[in-house]
């Protein structure tokens, strides 16, 4: 097998200074700029391309170092001078060091995604640690049990939206259970170039501020052509009473973010060599502080192998969505010499990264339009109790009919789970904080979302995954811990139950016990949600293991169980990933002891 690379060749002609170049960045970005390969208006410092940095020890070197993706030289947090931070390779069952410098004024930390180790270790300021304080040296050090595609990344305020994060693979004691001839990183990321705290004072003072597609006149008009007056008043009246806009499918978009792909902006091509009839493993990590991407290469079909680093029973699809932390290892077998896009559009449809696969650098194939914008229906915002009434809208004046929880499902079938379970709200719900609950959640995993269903596509869901291994405790659960998804949209305020972070009591687990997590999303929005120092075993509809995972996406009106073995002592931390979700409150530490 080759080496994993991150290496990023130059490109394509440089394009005007309008919008699109801000979507699509520079021709080279951040990293070749800094390099001398093309001389920016504006001096910068000189930003590395990601390295890679095997073995047992490892120094890095958190600090600031100048980027410009949009023709404007801004600051980014980086580890080593890089960005995306060096590639990390570790090998299961070796002991790792890792030495990390803060050469920043203010103080950072390293969070280890997905890896299982002490508490104390896992680099959460005020719970695993006080954090990393300007110009000190903090060293991690525990034993790798496990294998398979992780990151890293910041968990200190907003450092990881300006570039603190990097990728870790951790290759099997044994011999790989799906060999390649090649194996890529592919991060992808969402830069901006404004200040992270401003992006986050705008979504409080004005929640949509960053949607610049809100439903128009003409879209009523349009409504009444096709549906009549009545149902079209109806649907608004139902809107304004909920609280809801259908087309609040993520907090920011393309207009303030260039998405990046191993930290090359769209017209700078990051490329990956191949040769015909080569096997190649395409590791995707989704490293990105708010956005979630839907992935395909047109002319190729990918088989899915891994999931959040634990090999899944292999899923040949044309198509998946990766959430925010999560992760997915893709087998491609290019038969032709020439070149193929990956494509990774944003679920809002406002940008793009993407990439390319090529026998030789230099080479382009065509990048796809991106996919119509769909508005949310009725069962994102009610549940199985929108599945026989919901209508979603395209961007572009067509009207789609989506299919719902109670109609055909994207393989052409019904879904197996669409009918609701009993769900209890918490007293804590019933307040300024929440303006939204949902009384009969879907359970359907073989639902790919809004924006992919029936478009033609084969598309990956929860319900196809399968691990490989069994869950190391077969025990059923002891317990059961039901927990709602809320905020106050219009307030930008996100909880659980009700109680943001600073107002809510720690969740204890009793050291050793089997426990089950039910999630129910009382909001019209996907939250990746992910618990510290323990995977968790995603559960069917019926209570079956599926799937064991490090981050779980709940879709909006959905309801998710899964199982966690509370055998990791410690103070862990448990969150929606959506950076600024979590920083808003959607947070909650776990107790084990």
């Amino acid at each position: 097998m080759k080496p994993l690379s991150l290496s990023s060749p130059t490109a394509v002609p440089a394009i005007d200074l309008s919008r699109r170049r801000f979507v699509q960045g520079l021709a080279v970005g951040g990293a070749a700029a800094g390099l001398g390969l093309v001389r920016p208006a504006r001096a910068q410092a000189g930003v590395r391309p990601p390295g890679v940095l095997a073995g047992t020890e490892f120094h890095l070197d958190v600090g600031q170092t100048m980027v410009d993706y949009t023709g404007r030289v801004r600051p980014a947090t980086t580890v080593n001078g890089s960005l995306p931070g060096p590639l990390l390779r570790w090998k299961e069952g070796t002991t790792v060091t890792l030495h990390v410098t803060n050469h920043l004024r203010e103080a950072t930390s390293i969070h280890w995604h997905g890896i299982v180790l002490p508490f104390d270790m896992d680099g959460v300021p005020g719970l695993s640690f006080d954090g990393i304080a300007p110009g000190e040296t903090f060293t991690y050090r525990f034993d790798v049990r496990q294998a398979g595609t992780y990151w890293y990344h910041a968990h200190s305020h907003f450092q990881e939206q300006t570039g603190l994060f990097g990728a870790l693979v951790i290759d099997p004691a044994g011999p790989e259970r799906h060999a390649a001839d090649r194996d890529y990183v592919v991060m992808l990321n969402d830069w901006t170039d404004e200040d992270p705290a401003r992006i986050y004072a705008r979504l409080k003072q004005r929640s949509d501020y960053y949607n610049l597609h809100q439903p128009t006149a003409a879209d009523f008009l349009r409504d009444v052509r096709e549906r009549g007056l009545g149902e079209a008043l109806s649907m608004r009246r139902m809107w304004n009473r909920m609280r809801m806009n259908p087309t609040d499918l993520a907090d920011v978009g393309g207009c303030a973010y260039t998405y990046l792909m191993n930290g090359t902006a769209p017209a700078g091509n990051w490329t990956g060599l191949f040769r015909a009839g080569e096997k190649l493993r395409l590791r995707f990590i989704n490293g990105s502080a708010s956005t979630i991407f839907d992935v395909r290469i047109p002319g190729l079909k990918m088989t899915v192998v891994a999931a959040d680093g634990q090999d899944v029973a292999p899923v040949p699809v044309d198509e998946f969505r990766i959430s925010v932390a999560e992760t997915y290892d893709v087998i491609v077998e290019p038969t032709e010499a020439r070149a193929y896009t990956l494509f990774a559009q944003s679920i809002d449809r406002g940008g793009y990264a993407r990439g390319t696969l090529a026998p030789r650098e230099g080479m382009q194939a065509e990048v796809p339009a991106m996919d119509a914008r769909v508005w949310l229906g009725m069962q994102d915002m009610m549940g199985a109790m929108g599945g026989h009434a919901s209508v979603s809208h395209q961007a572009g004046g067509q009207a789609e009919h989506a299919a719902h929880a109670a109609g055909p499902s994207h393989h052409g079938h019904a879904p197996t789970a669409a009918a609701s379970k009993a769900v209890r709200h918490a007293r804590t719900e019933y307040g300024p904080t929440v303006d939204m609950r949902v009384d009969m959640p879907r359970t359907n995993l073989d639902d790919p979302g809004i924006g992919l269903r029936d478009n033609g596509r084969r598309v990956l869901t929860y319900a196809d995954l399968r691990s490989l291994d069994p869950p190391p405790d077969p025990r059923d659960p002891e317990r059961e811990i039901e927990l709602h998804l809320t905020g106050n949209m219009e307030r930008f305020l996100w909880s659980f139950d009700g109680l943001p972070f600073s107002e809510a009591r720690p969740i204890h687990f009793r050291r050793g016990e089997r426990l089950r997590i039910v999630l129910v999303n009382d909001t019209m929005m996907n939250h990746p949600i992910h618990l510290h120092g323990m995977f968790s075993d995603l559960e069917d509809a019926d209570g079956h293991v599926i799937v064991r995972k490090h981050t779980i996406n709940v879709q909006p009106a959905q309801r998710i169980s899964y199982r966690v073995t509370a055998d990791n002592p410690g103070r862990w931390a448990y969150h929606c990933h959506l950076l600024y979700h979590m920083e808003a409150g959607m947070f909650r530490e776990v107790v084990v002891s």
